[in-house]
């Protein structure tokens, strides 16, 4: 009877330095026929080189259910604490890229 409750379940376990996580304002998105790489950087007012701290490599199936699980966890977000406002203006964040004002 146990093993029926537990069908369909994953036990996921995250050592210390995982769970600490890496900050990233930049994601750059490639594919070949069989995967997708998605590098996460860190890009820096200044500092003419983004540095990636993280690559995920997933087959075509899995990102488009991460695609799909994505959205659903943004739509609930904005439920709950409005839209997410994207300046179309620029691809950079703000301070990022060729026009930054020099001091």
């Amino acid at each position: 009877m146990d093993s029926k409750k537990n069908e369909g379940k994953i036990n996921i376990e995250i050592n210390k330095e995982v769970a600490k996580g890496v900050y990233s304002n930049l994601a750059i998105i490639s594919h070949s026929q069989t995967e997708f790489l998605i590098d996460f950087a860190q890009l820096f007012p200044g500092i003419p080189k983004a540095e990636v701290v993280s690559r995920v490599i997933m087959a075509p199936e899995h990102l488009k259910r991460l695609s799909i699980a994505l959205n659903e966890n943004i739509r609930k977000y904005e439920q709950n604490h409005g839209e997410i406002q994207l300046n179309n203006k620029t691809t950079l964040p703000f301070g990022f890229g060729p026009n930054t004002p020099k001091a």
